[in-house]
């Protein structure tokens, strides 16, 4: 098969050439976008689900659909060294632009522009100092207005956002659309920005501003915003991202094949779903490999079968090892011992089945290792900051990638 034609895409945040199984959260941004259009109150939306079910790849979908419908979009990623406002707006600034010719009163964008560029320079000191305060200061958000003075310059994130983004809401009203605010990796924020986060997403909720926030997660998102605002819970929209069920893997193997006009036995695709697990990152890099060694069409399990080698060395290096070298050895052993544990036996009493992992109490982690819990701490919460476990409810921990623990089985102590 010309590997030139290749239609599968394994690469971080890169639109697989078939979008499976993701019908249902367009529709209903669709609607999103629809209802805030007709001046209907409607939720901000957060998407949460392991790394590898193509979260980012949604969320920039998802842009699209609101670029579509003429609204201001801005997108960032979050960073857990990093504050949110000069992020949020360099993210404000390019939805504000993309509104900007369409406004007639250029004095109102100019005001909204003098407010946004107080808001970027009212960074909080952070204890830095010497060089590294200077060239702080010296920064500039390059916005070609002065900065204004009395609104959303307090220093306060949470006082700030809420009047930035009411401020960018009314520009947006003015042009008779609305601003999408998409915000990846969104657990990493602060616990202040979360807060300022949920406190402004509240604000306009209850104005019914056309303003909204798309953040995207690990599955411990829902957590981490409810501990900054217990009313969080009801206050956004969420979308549990998950695995392709079989029908969704089969068309995402399938439709990019056959634009190549290829086909696929089914033993094939058989073969392929239990070897991905349905995950699109690895539907993507076990169908391009597989392309890659098939000798013609259609594709068959024997095909797979050789290709199946290359896929998982692939995923052993770039996907599972480079995060896995992130840790440090302490870290490594509880990780070990998480794998050992989160083995998952099948609910009639048959063999374990070694395709998922299970979330595993710290208390028993612990006794493995033969230590106190107090004294693991360290390692779990550098792991849970590095995101490669979560704690999804107290008292347990899960790796935040899918087939991390069966990889680390198969590694040499």
């Amino acid at each position: 098969m010309d590997p030139v034609r290749n239609p599968y895409a394994p690469g971080a945040g890169q639109r697989p050439p078939e979008l499976a199984g993701r019908g249902r959260e367009l529709d209903v941004f669709d609607v999103v976008l629809e209802r805030i259009a007709r001046g209907r109150p409607e939720r901000s939306l957060m998407l949460t689900g392991l790394r590898g079910v193509g979260k980012t790849v949604l969320l920039n979908t998802l842009r699209s659909q609101a670029i579509s419908r003429l609204w201001g979009t801005g997108k960032i990623e979050a960073r857990p060294d990093q504050s949110l406002r000069r992020p949020v707006a360099a993210a404000l600034h390019m939805a504000v632009r993309e509104l900007a010719p369409r406004h007639r009163a250029p004095d109102r964008i100019d005001a909204f522009l003098g407010v946004l560029k107080a808001f970027a320079l009212r960074a909080t000191p952070a204890g830095r100092a010497g060089t590294a305060t200077k060239l702080r200061d010296r920064w500039q958000p390059g916005i070609d207005v002065p900065a204004s003075s009395g609104r959303a310059d307090s220093g306060d994130i949470e006082i700030d956002l809420v009047e930035l983004l009411s401020d960018a809401a009314a520009v947006a009203s003015d042009v008779g659309t609305g601003i999408a605010i998409f915000i990846d990796e969104m657990q990493d924020l602060s616990p202040e920005d979360v807060s300022a986060l949920c406190a402004a997403c509240h604000e306009l909720s209850q104005l019914g501003a056309p303003l909204i926030v798309v953040g995207a997660g690990l599955p411990h998102l829902p957590a981490v915003l409810s501990a900054a605002k217990s009313y969080s819970e009801r206050l956004f929209r969420y979308q549990r991202i998950d695995r392709l069920d079989r029908i969704a893997a089969d068309q995402a193997f399938c439709a990019p094949a056959e634009r190549e006009e290829v086909e696929y036995e089914q033993k094939a695709l058989d073969l392929l779903y239990e070897k991905s697990g349905g995950y699109p990152y690895f539907v993507q890099a076990y169908g391009k490999a597989t392309w890659d060694h098939a000798p013609r069409s259609p594709i068959t399990a024997a095909d797979v079968r050789v290709a199946a080698p290359e896929a998982e060395a692939e995923l052993a290096v770039g996907f599972f090892g480079s995060r896995f070298e992130r840790a440090t050895p302490a870290e490594r052993e509880y990780m070990r011992a998480m794998a050992t544990l989160s083995l998952v036996e099948a609910e009639t009493g048959g063999p374990v089945r070694d395709d998922m992992d299970a979330a595993v109490p710290t208390a028993e982690i612990a006794r493995s290792l033969g230590r106190k819990p107090a004294s693991l701490s360290p390692a779990r919460d550098a792991l849970i900051k590095k995101g490669l476990i979560y704690s999804g409810e107290r008292g347990t921990v899960a790796f935040t990638v899918p087939h991390f623990g069966r990889y680390l089985r198969t590694q040499p102590a």
